[in-house]
């Protein structure tokens, strides 16, 4: 009788703890649909780090590169957002793109959260991490990886606000197979948006992804 009693005790607990996961699970995706509510302050320098599938790499940021462009990322790391999405875009020798998330309705919540620009500080080197751009203030979700000098960059206002301090080599490792996946016949951009991983992981498997990023404490 006692195990018995014992057994629906255990019981009651994993279904309390599964409701706590999806719980907390619902309360990060409502957070990630409302751009307004992330907007903290950045510490003038903080570091991120980003478990992927291929390994660890972390990213040092320094707010008075880039100021707005620090905040943005500040606040997506901290949310959860780069959880589970892919590096996209991987050409050699250019750089490696990523944050268009893997939930539609999250990724279609920021399509419209613009920050504005911020003055080119430093270049486009090596390791360093810029916001993509459309055009002038138009930075969203976007980032990139450099893998060389990309100086060239720098006049277009694309304005690096980190580095890649550590795990430059795990960046190094993800699967560029694909090329440039907006000139491939086979990509569709918008699948992609209307339905995030499953459409990515079904037609581009190879491609690596975020398990986790965090802010380092």
């Amino acid at each position: 009788m006692r195990s018995h009693v014992k057994m629906i005790g255990v019981g009651i607990a994993l279904v309390a703890a599964t409701i706590g996961v999806a719980g907390q699970a619902a309360d990060k995706a409502a957070r990630l649909r409302n751009p307004a509510g992330l907007t903290d302050t950045a510490p003038a320098t903080f570091k991120a780090s980003f478990v992927t599938s291929q390994g660890t790499f972390v990213v040092t940021v320094h707010k008075d590169w880039a100021p707005k462009g620090a905040d943005r990322f500040y606040n997506l790391v901290k949310s959860g957002y780069f959880d589970e999405i892919r590096f996209f875009r991987v050409i050699p020798n250019f750089m490696a793109q990523f944050g268009i998330h893997g939930t539609p309705a999250v990724s279609a919540a920021w399509t419209s959260a613009r920050i504005t620009d911020d003055p080119v500080k430093q270049s486009n080197k090596r390791g360093f991490v810029t916001f993509a751009t459309a055009g002038p203030n138009t930075r969203t979700t976007q980032l990139f990886v450099n893998f060389g000098d990309n100086a060239s960059l720098d006049k277009q206002g694309f304005s690096p606000f980190g580095e890649v301090t550590s795990g430059m080599d795990v960046v190094d490792k993800l699967y560029s197979g694909y090329g440039e996946i907006y000139k491939r016949q086979d990509f569709e951009l918008p699948r992609f948006m209307s339905e995030g991983n499953a459409y990515m992981v079904k037609a581009f498997p190879r491609m690596d992804f975020i398990k986790t990023a965090t802010i380092e404490q």
